[in-house]
């Protein structure tokens, strides 16, 4: 954008929509990211200007004296009054003089308010060239956000670091555990009382307060995740289930030494749950990190006000209190995470079946950030291991090729999240399935990328409640052996699993290959060219199944080692979710099967399908496509429904 800038301070719209498009931003924020740099520019040129007219005054104010001086000269010196040969010329001087002074007193009161509104020693980000132009432009000549000054974020940043330290530590009363879930609820009263928080005229907060704790032990080293918080891209890779996009607006420090302690940032980021039912939250934050002692750090982020009101207000319907997380070496390669999420809501209606899960917290809380963060940490050990017995990983001979399986897996699953939430990237067309269940659908063209498809990509979303465990769902959906009873594309039993490649301790996490005998191989040609890639995680929150037809050549190099990034995937699959309502069990036992169904509630299943309509990028799209991924959709629901005895679910 700082490119663009240069050279067309004013995009028209056909630019800024291709600025978007690239970035993974709205053009709206594209938009607004012009106006406040040009609101930058012409700072500069005001804080020139006023160099300019102290400079002037400063001259005028050397000639206003010597005048007086002159004037002094020609007057008497018992009465003061000047002589008579000079009257006429020491009156015009006097007029002058008067003039001057007039002008002098315009110009210092231009330059006072001037300086009350930029404080001597800032200015505003510069125009500069060269490698660092980024860090340049926002730290040697940072003045504060959007007319907001550094020594005030700062403050805030530091009041937020505080907060969140209390927050993490205190017990009863701040927090108190729930008899019926066992989670931990904030007391907001004693919250209030704490931290001397404002209460709204009306008495109540105006918009919807979640607030939520969780600790967890994950498998990484405490430099290596403090700074995958830090950096936007690993950041939004470490939750490709959560986050749809993110970026850094801004740096206000860098910090200090090579682990950037006390790097403060502005960053965006669109929340999302994995259905188009749930609207994405959209956020602007501060993010700080910063080293409590030798083994702890802390990452907090809060929202300013005075960001938000220079930001396209209808956007910003959630804000952030004080939340993050402080992260405790705890050697061999472990952390521990406590997570606190406190988040201010504009309350807005939610589709009934998610309404537990979204208004209790969970679906955007603590347990799920921590839930997703473990699950990611594991399959990063898991993949950067090179002692993996051979039950993790039959069928791949290298260990070279398990890495390149492994990173495929990972980039079909995260293409997979991208494509099925209600991001901005996506328009979504609501159908009625031929079950009665909704059906939605969207379109994309894929120009150049070599990931996937080129063409025209339909993707099919339906959402629906099924009165099983989310577990038992999920076993079902994974294995292999009982895949024939709902992937209709399919022909045939059961056949055996080519490779299996573990990404996790849990059984369910793990990436499998599997051969695809397709409905449409004829009897005259039983040689077969597709597999199929299945990618199963599992956590304490939620679950996915993620699959995708792949080609058998292309397969076979990637399992001896080669590069896996411009073989074509397209994902389709599932994601499974409790649907929030939390009980307690009807007994204490360590049995499954004792505990009883009803403690477990439901599942809020989510099946996706993503087909490739068209190899031409510019065909349309016809509804004889439409169709047929409402029979897909449709059918496939109906054999999970019948397989699991809940048609009427």
């Amino acid at each position: 954008m700082e490119a663009l800038f240069k050279e067309s301070p004013h995009p028209d719209e056909k630019q800024r929509q291709q600025l978007s498009k690239q970035l993974g931003l709205a053009p709206r924020q594209v938009k607004f990211w012009f106006q406040n740099r040009r609101t930058q520019i012409k700072a500069i040129q005001e804080r020139h200007e006023n160099s300019l007219l102290k400079g002037e005054m400063e001259k005028l104010r050397d000639e206003n004296k010597a005048m007086r001086e002159q004037i002094n000269k020609a007057c008497c010196p018992n009465c003061g009054s000047a002589t008579t040969s000079r009257d006429a010329t020491l009156t015009t001087e006097e007029q002058q003089l008067r003039i001057e002074n007039a002008r002098l007193k315009s110009e210092v009161e231009k330059l006072r308010a001037a300086l009350v509104k930029y404080p001597l020693g800032t200015s505003s980000p510069s125009s500069s060239t060269g490698q660092d132009q980024e860090n340049r432009s926002s730290l040697d000549f940072y003045t504060g956000i959007f007319g907001l000054e550094k020594s005030r974020i700062m403050e805030i940043v530091n009041q937020a670091m505080e907060e969140l330290q209390k927050m993490a530590t205190a017990g009863e009363p701040l927090w108190v555990r729930s008899v019926e879930t066992g989670r931990e609820i904030l007391n907001y009263d004693e919250y209030i009382k704490e931290f001397n928080i404002e209460i709204p005229a009306s008495g109540r907060p105006k918009r919807s307060i979640e607030a939520s704790r969780d600790t967890g032990v994950v498998f990484v080293d405490l430099p290596r995740l403090v700074q995958s918080f830090m950096d936007v891209n690993q950041w939004k890779e470490m939750f490709p289930s959560m986050i749809s996009k993110a970026a850094t607006v801004d740096v206000i420090s860098n910090g200090e030494g090579d682990n950037r302690n006390g790097a403060v940032q502005l960053m965006f980021a669109e929340l999302q749950m994995l259905t188009p039912l749930v609207p994405t939250r959209e956020v602007y934050f501060v993010r700080c990190s910063k080293q409590l002692s030798p083994e702890q750090w802390a990452v907090v982020d809060v929202s300013i006000d005075k960001v938000e009101d220079n930001i396209d207000a209808s956007l910003v319907k959630c804000r952030k209190r004080p939340s993050g997380c402080i992260i405790e070496d705890k050697s061999n390669g472990h952390c521990k995470v406590i997570w606190v999420e406190h988040l201010e809501c504009q309350k807005s209606t939610v589709q009934t079946m998610y309404r537990s899960i979204v208004n209790s917290g969970l679906a955007f809380g603590a347990r799920h950030w921590v839930a997703t963060l473990q699950l990611q940490c594991e399959r990063l050990v898991f993949f950067m291991a090179t002692n993996v017995p051979m039950k993790d990983s039959t069928g791949v001979a290298t260990l070279a090729g398990r890495k390149s399986i492994l990173k495929m897996a990972q980039r079909m699953t995260s293409s997979f999240c991208r494509a099925i939430g209600a991001s901005s990237y996506h328009t979504w067309t609501k159908i009625s399935s031929k079950t009665g269940d909704d059906i939605r659908i969207s379109s994309r063209k894929n120009l150049n990328d070599p990931g996937e498809p080129l063409g025209v990509i339909l993707c099919a979303v339906s959402s629906v409640w099924l009165p099983v465990s989310p577990y038992a769902l999920f076993d079902f959906l994974r294995d292999e052996n009982r895949r024939n009873e709902w992937d209709i594309m399919l022909n045939g039993g059961p056949a055996q699993t080519i490779a299996n490649l573990s990404k996790g301790q849990d059984r369910g996490n793990a990436v499998t290959i599997q051969p695809c005998i397709s409905i449409f191989q004829t009897m005259k040609s039983k040689e077969n060219s597709m597999w199929i890639l299945q990618d199963s995680c599992i956590n304490a929150y939620e679950s996915m199944v993620v699959y995708a037809p792949v080609d058998i050549t292309g397969m076979q190099s990637v399992m001896t080692g080669c590069d896996s990034s411009n073989m074509a995937v397209l994902s389709s699959g599932f994601s499974i979710l409790p649907d929030g309502l939390e009980s307690r069990p009807m007994v204490i036992t360590s049995r499954q099967e004792d505990r009883g169904s009803d403690s477990e509630g439901g599942t809020l299943l989510t099946v996706a399908f993503q087909v490739l309509t068209n190899t031409s990028p510019t065909a349309k799209l016809t509804m004889e496509s439409v169709e047929s991924a409402n029979t897909l959709i449709s059918c496939t629901l109906r054999n999970i429904k019948t397989s699991l005895q809940c048609e009427d679910g």
